[in-house]
């Protein structure tokens, strides 16, 4: 590979790593509010309504496919990276909000320190099992899907994609719903419909998108002249 084209295989890679960290910051920050969807009509399963999950998931399933890509093209050394780097930033974020919170609203201000903390004060609880829950599934995920990767000798890409993913988002869902409830954020007798109902729409999330990782696979090997399960070696 040229100069020119490792210069822009990289800067590709800082703006996946961009994106990546934005749809995981982001959803930590908007977790609280919570909706319905419900196009399978009035369901619900151990009573809870299916779907009735958090505004925080929908960027979530974005950081998969990232990882995915990056470990498609990248490797799994530079997947792994970005999922470090998302941790730092989540946990940077976190005490970025806490500093503001106790910093005195103004009286003149739009936003009062009630509003604000309505809003953005976040359970340290909640924040903890949100990490840990996302450090075992993205580490999962990249760790399964390397492992489908070697074992297809580069073939199947939705093997990997899809396999790979829902192992991983069920150790998410599994993870922090649990650790809500044994914290006592959540009740015991909801666990079991927020499992199946967070884990039932990231499933269906992840079938999505795995025609956009086919697609954006497909332009970064023909931009880079890659071969089936070739990855791009970056040197910085």
């Amino acid at each position: 590979m040229n100069v020119k084209d490792s210069r822009l295989a990289y800067q590709i890679y800082l703006y996946l790593g961009a994106l990546f960290i934005t749809s995981l910051v982001v959803s930590n920050l908007i977790f609280q509010k919570f909706f319905y969807w419900n196009p399978f009509g009035d369901f619900t399963i151990f009573g809870v309504s299916l779907f009735e999950v958090s505004v925080g998931i929908l960027p979530y399933p974005i950081t998969f496919l990232i990882t995915d890509l990056i470990s498609e093209i990248y490797g799994r050394k530079k997947a792994n990276q970005i999922v470090t780097a998302g941790i730092f930033a989540s946990l940077f974020s976190m005490g970025i909000i806490l500093v503001a919170e106790v910093a005195p609203a103004i009286p003149s201000s739009p936003v009062d320190d009630s509003t604000f903390t309505s809003v953005f004060a976040l359970s340290p609880v909640a924040v903890l099992a949100s990490m840990i829950a996302y450090l075992f599934a993205q580490y999962i995920d990249i760790a399964i899907y390397h492992f489908w990767k070697k074992l297809t000798k580069g073939k199947y890409l939705w093997v990997r994609n899809n396999f790979s993913t829902f192992l991983s988002q069920f150790v998410d869902t599994f993870t922090v719903v649990g650790l809500l409830c044994v914290f006592g954020i959540l009740p015991w007798h909801l666990f079991f419909g927020l499992v199946v109902s967070g884990f039932i729409f990231k499933i269906f999330i992840a079938f999505l998108d795995t025609p956009f990782l086919y697609l954006l696979v497909y332009i970064m090997r023909k931009r880079f002249k890659l071969g089936v399960g070739e990855e791009i070696v970056l040197e910085v």
